[in-house]
């Protein structure tokens, strides 16, 4: 059966509400959201929450910092700082880079609230945030002989997506910002990558290089198949006519 609007925002509240759990990771959470605006069907968005828990009521929002919780910094001073892999975000982060380089993935991160707030100052060094494609950053702050840069695929207007607010303050450094496109692969759940997935991710959002590529080489394929199969067509009929016409000249 077609799955309509409101079934749709339903499944996009409970993969958020199962992310402010720590049952999805954040990239997770936008994988399955920009799923959840793709299916068609109900038993597309069914895929989507199958491994869930469900029947609960919503919880309200999640604050963005939770009361008491103190800012999570990660500092790098002449060297360097990286946070990848398995982790969990439930307060505000902080990043330091002087002459140093500070790497922030969050891929992988489990998001307690539906916004991360990060404050980043960076001093003759540099600053990466790793997020998934298909999130909401906000990047503002002062830049003095530097560079901020964002290089994310962003959700349509009008969808529901996590919130990467950044407040980024520039002294001859660079703060970049990158998604998933721009970075190296992680492993996926394998459930959010279902055949249909992929096919409407190619026709809708702009990642269909690849589904292009090979349609292309399809296409180029299936070209030189039909012209091998006209060739040897062509071939047989010569050798039938030229067998046809020794016949003849014997029988005459």
């Amino acid at each position: 059966m077609r799955a309509s609007d409101s079934e749709r925002e339903a499944v996009v509240e409970r993969l958020r509400v199962a992310s402010t759990e720590g049952r999805l990771t954040l990239a997770e959470l936008t994988d399955r959201t920009e799923a959840a605006y793709l299916a068609q069907t109900q038993g597309e968005l069914a895929q989507l929450t199958a491994d869930l828990p469900g029947g609960a009521p919503a919880p309200a929002y999640a604050p963005a910092k939770p009361p008491g919780k103190a800012r999570q910094w990660f500092v790098a001073v002449m060297g360097d700082t990286k946070r990848k892999g398995k982790w969990r975000v439930d307060s505000e982060i902080g990043a330091v880079a002087v002459m140093g380089d500070v790497t922030i993935d969050l891929r992988e991160a489990e998001v307690r609230s539906n916004e991360i707030d990060i404050v980043a100052t960076c001093v003759m060094g540099d600053i990466k945030i790793i997020v998934p494609d298909g999130v909401d950053v906000q990047l503002s702050g002062v830049t003095i002989m530097g560079d901020k840069k964002v290089k994310v695929v962003e959700a349509p207007p009008g969808q529901h997506a996590p919130i990467i607010r950044i407040r980024g303050y520039v002294v001859m450094g660079d703060i970049k910002v990158l998604g998933d496109s721009h970075a190296q692969p992680i492993r996926r759940n394998a459930l959010a990558w279902t055949e249909w997935w992929l096919n409407r991710r190619g026709l809708g959002h702009g990642h269909g290089h690849g589904s292009m590529h090979g349609a292309i080489n399809q296409a180029v394929n299936e070209s030189i198949r039909d012209a091998n199969r006209m060739v040897n067509e062509s071939i047989r009929q010569a050798m039938h006519e030229t067998r046809k016409a020794r016949r003849h000249n014997r029988d005459r």
